[in-house]
């Protein structure tokens, strides 16, 4: 499998025209229609955008890359964006945005929209509008969330990077569940707007699933604000280049579930390969409080579905109803407009508890490393929710802000107890990175997730390297 800095340089010398790596990429999105990991696709205007390139955008560093974007966040003018909802089935975007107009300057080239679960709150991808995005690994199984499209249309070797964003894991969930590459970046390390600046307080940010170093690389230092006017400042490098690391290691769930044998394998195995470099690994406790701060993050989330709901509401001219979302949304919002805004603060006393424990951990140690996921992606036909919490989803108008708090924490349970070490980074601000080190005996991946303190994302950058450089990144055989 070749990575985009492959294309970009073989387009460069004249090896290969941009041109036919675009149909080669259409062929190959032929191939795969089982994965179901498009929504929207235009090669015409990407055909235009090559032919029309002026002699400075062919300098650009992946100029004639075919790249798609996530239906979440990542808006271009002229392509579908639906954030995976009924509500926006048939809608275009009338505008382009920050991150799609930076991506574009990189030279890579637009060609379409993959899949998302409805506004990116689940850690699969199943939009009702769109049905189950698959796992080119196993297509009986599901491709993550919410990058789900973008995963899957990476792993199976259509393109060699896709946009993606994550607001609670989205990237890295999908990476461990696919066999990729996923960088979460630090809050404000990339550029945000004009649509949002805040993504849901700083929890959420776009970039992408790679399957090499040196494109996530390129692309982080691509990706950075030219001018700061998010609310958040973007943090700056803290720690030099050194021989060795001091690493601590936790592979406990958060919230107390049990772990595969499998993900802790994995994890055995990265500290032995660790050992072996002259790093040093001791074994923790998880450091903070996983289900204050889950909870916390569900909170977050209400509020912001409330809000999210009367803009639409007001853009509609009418009320919103429950026949207008899937039930898991409609729970979040229900939720969302019974709490206060006490309620709502309170939430970030909570993420900054977490900040101020991982940064003097940090202060410790230069990484911490964990599972991605406690086992590997589920199947398709696996029931992550139950009949009771499915009624309770149907009258979720009739009850009680505590009662819809129970209610939004067991409508995820199962869900978290699979992935619920990716949130913490979303909530601290602080960068995260999965590597795909492992196949289990069945041939499935899951991920290790190293963390890294605020701005401190090139050591991310640097011990995936060694990995990559020792040949112990497994990527899908295509």
């Amino acid at each position: 499998m070749k990575d985009a800095s492959y294309y970009a340089q073989k387009i460069k010398a004249n090896e290969i025209s941009p041109l036919e790596v675009l149909a080669e990429v259409s062929k190959k999105v032929s191939k795969n229609l089982e994965l179901n990991a498009f929504v929207d696709l235009n090669f015409e205007e990407a055909k235009e955008k090559i032919i029309n390139a002026t002699d400075e955008e062919k300098q650009a560093p992946f100029f004639g890359v075919p790249f798609a974007l996530k239906d979440l966040g990542q808006n271009k003018q002229g392509f579908k964006a639906t954030s995976g909802s009924k509500l926006f089935k048939d809608h275009v975007a009338t505008s382009t945005n920050n991150y799609v107009k930076k991506i574009e300057t990189l030279g890579l080239i637009s060609f379409g929209i993959t899949t998302t679960p409805e506004f990116g709150f689940k850690n699969i991808t199943d939009a009702q509008i769109n049905g189950p995005t698959r796992n080119p690994w196993d297509l009986s199984r599901y491709s993550g969330g919410s990058s789900g499209g973008a995963a899957a249309i990476v792993a199976a070797d259509i393109v060699p990077l896709a946009g993606a964003s994550d607001g609670g894991g989205s990237i890295r969930i999908p990476a461990s569940f696919t066999g990729l590459i996923g960088l979460k970046p630090s809050r404000g390390r990339i550029v945000t707007g004009p649509d949002s600046w805040r993504d849901w307080q700083g929890a959420s940010i776009n970039f992408a699933l790679t399957r090499s170093i040196r494109d996530t690389k390129v692309l982080l230092n691509g990706l950075k604000p030219d001018q700061q006017i998010s609310p958040f400042l973007m943090p700056q490098c803290c720690t030099a280049k050194l021989k060795s690391y001091k690493i601590a290691v936790c592979v406990d769930s958060p919230v107390g579930n049990p772990v595969s044998p499998e993900a802790i394998q994995a994890v055995n195995e990265a500290v032995e390969f660790l050992t072996s470099l002259g790093h040093q690994v001791d074994v923790i406790q998880y450091p903070v409080d996983g289900s204050r701060l889950i909870r916390s993050y569900y909170q977050m989330n209400g509020g912001e579905t409330a809000h999210m709901m009367n803009q639409i509401s007001e853009t509609l001219n009418r009320s919103m109803s429950y026949e207008d979302m899937e039930p898991m949304t409609w729970a979040i919002y229900q939720y969302g407009q019974k709490l206060s805004a006490a309620d709502y603060v309170s939430s970030f006393q909570a993420w900054d508890d977490a900040t101020v424990v991982m940064e003097n951990l940090f202060t410790k140690y230069d990484l911490f490393l964990s599972p991605t996921a406690t086992t590997v992606a589920p199947k398709i036909n696996d029931d992550l929710q139950s009949d009771d919490i499915r009624t309770r989803l149907e009258h979720a108008e009739d009850l009680n802000q505590s009662e819809l708090a129970e209610l939004v924490y067991d409508m995820f349970e199962r869900s978290l107890w699979i992935t619920p070490y990716t949130q913490l980074a979303n909530l601290t601000g602080q960068p995260a990175i999965s590597l795909p080190t492992f196949v289990t005996k069945e041939g499935l991946p899951i991920g290790i997730q190293f963390m890294a303190a605020k701005g401190n994302d090139s050591l991310l950058l640097e011990i995936g390297l060694q990995f990559e450089l020792h040949q112990q990144l497994k990527f899908k055989n295509i």
